[in-house]
């Protein structure tokens, strides 16, 4: 499933076409996707202004001006494209054709920007796992959002404020990081990353680095450091494009060529010095990589 930066890197992609312009059309293709379209999907949608696209962990989200919020989330396998009548647009860096298969092409929105410019923006989602729902108040009370934690970028979630959400958790590290309700986005892949960058071996009580001390402190503030930086890379690396995943361009992400960890079982630990080697453990039903020679 995309991770929220796979998710950004499509928000920034459709951020030019969308924000500001006018949808004139929208039509579904089908009934629903993972869940059934609201009622009067397309009727409610058209005609409205887009005010401003956004992302809360791994869900976009529009803006209406005198309409309902919309929520998306793309689910395992949904992207986004753009056509526009006098050729593609591309919005960053190119490396990959996108797709032509558009038996999968569930969901046009035809826009028409500020300018005058008219756009098709094309949800594409095989296995039809995203879904789409709107928002009557604003998007971040949606009983979906509502509910979710700090977000792992900015400079917001830092030492003091990761040791507090912590605090008291008895359960494996990696496993309260992945808890959506303490920092929100985060996944598997991205956690794996920064526990390697911090040092911090994904079984270790979360609630240790709550403790008083310096040793602690440290530890908070290196961990929620290398949550920030993990997550900075891979935006600006495109994603990690694990599987399906494709940009609102159709590109591919490159930032799994830099994986230190995951899906690096039985490597070298790409750490200066080491010595130790790249282990998969699971954790939760699902993977866990690292180095137990230098995460401690």
């Amino acid at each position: 499933m995309p991770e929220l930066p796979e998710v950004e890197t499509v928000r920034r992609g459709l951020q030019p076409v969308l924000e500001g312009a006018r949808i004139a059309r929208v039509e579904a293709r089908r009934p629903d996707l993972r869940f059934p379209f609201p009622e009067r999907f397309t009727q409610r949608l058209q005609g409205r202004t887009i005010i401003s696209l956004g992302r809360r962990a791994k869900y976009l989200t529009m803006e209406m001006d005198g309409g309902p919020g919309l929520i998306c989330h793309l689910g395992m396998s949904g992207s986004f494209r753009i056509e526009a009548p006098q050729g593609e647009s591309t919005p960053g860096l190119f490396h990959h054709d996108r797709s032509k298969n558009t038996v999968h092409d569930h969901v046009v929105f035809d826009v028409v920007s500020a300018s005058g410019t008219a756009a098709s923006v094309i949800f594409n989602d095989p296995r039809r796992f995203g879904f789409m729902l709107f928002s009557e108040g604003p998007v971040g009370e949606h009983p979906m959002l509502a509910g979710l934690g700090v977000e792992p970028t900015g400079n917001s979630l830092d030492g003091p404020l990761l040791a507090s959400l912590l605090q008291g958790r008895k359960s494996p590290l990696k496993a309260a990081l992945l808890d959506q309700r303490l920092i929100a986005g985060l996944g598997n892949i991205y956690v794996s990353e920064a526990l390697w960058r911090a040092g911090l071996s994904p079984l270790k009580p979360a609630g240790r680095l709550a403790r008083p001390g310096k040793k602690a402190r440290e530890e908070s503030e290196r961990l929620a450091g290398a949550i920030r930086a993990v997550i900075a890379d891979a935006i600006a690396a495109g994603g990690s494009s694990l599987r399906d995943y494709v940009h609102a361009d159709g590109s591919l992400g490159y930032f799994q060529h830099s994986f230190a960890v995951y899906d690096r079982e039985g490597e070298p630990c790409p750490k200066p010095g080491c010595g130790g080697h790249i282990e998969r453990i699971v954790q939760s039903g699902r993977s866990t990589f690292l180095c137990r020679a230098c995460q401690r």
